[in-house]
This record gives C-alpha cells, structure tokens and sequence, in this order.
C-alpha cells in the first residue's frame, strides 16, 4: 500500500514539474522604452501571447488588451502604465500597416 502513494506521489510530482516547465516562456522582449513595465504581464501569463497577438493588434488593440486585462482579470498593472505598455507593444510588436 505505501508503495503505491509513494508511486501515485511521485507521478503527481512529475505531472506537475511537466506543467510548469510548459508554462515557460522562452520570448525574449525587444529593447524599448516600455519594455520593463510589460514585464508585469508575468504575474499572469507568459510573453507568448505577445507574437502570438501580434498580427491582430495595432496601438488601440493592444491598449483595450491591456485593460482588459487590468478590469476583467484584475491584472496587476497601474493604470498609469497602460499608455506605456501599449505604445512599447504596439511599436514592437503591433499589426503590420497595410
């Protein structure tokens, strides 16, 4: 029986390192004024969903994004900072002029 929830323990254990590992992100943010204030995005999800985004968004997009995050998830970004994250994400990483 112990043998068991010892079995049972260490493949939760390593389910769960898996998991974690998945959540990394390896993006690495481009230079810019901005780009330390994205980095609060963390707190909540990976950079992935920056490039990901990135073909949809331009400065209006990535601004509503921003307080969607901040008003519906209740993201912990200062309001003050909006402007900034989304100038930074909308310079580097906006939709393309067409």
């Amino acid at each position: 029986m112990k043998a068991r929830v010892m079995i049972a323990a260490a493949a939760a254990l390593l389910a769960a390192a898996g998991v974690a590992r998945a959540q990394e992100s390896k993006i690495q943010l481009k230079e810019g004024p901005g780009r330390d204030k994205v980095n609060a995005c963390l707190a909540c999800h990976s950079l992935d969903y920056i490039p990901m985004n990135s073909r949809f968004l331009d400065k209006s997009g990535w601004t509503a994004e921003v307080n969607k995050m901040i008003n519906v998830y209740k993201a912990p970004i200062a309001k003050d900072d909006v402007e900034a994250i989304a100038s930074y994400l909308a310079q580097n990483y906006g939709k393309p002029p067409q």
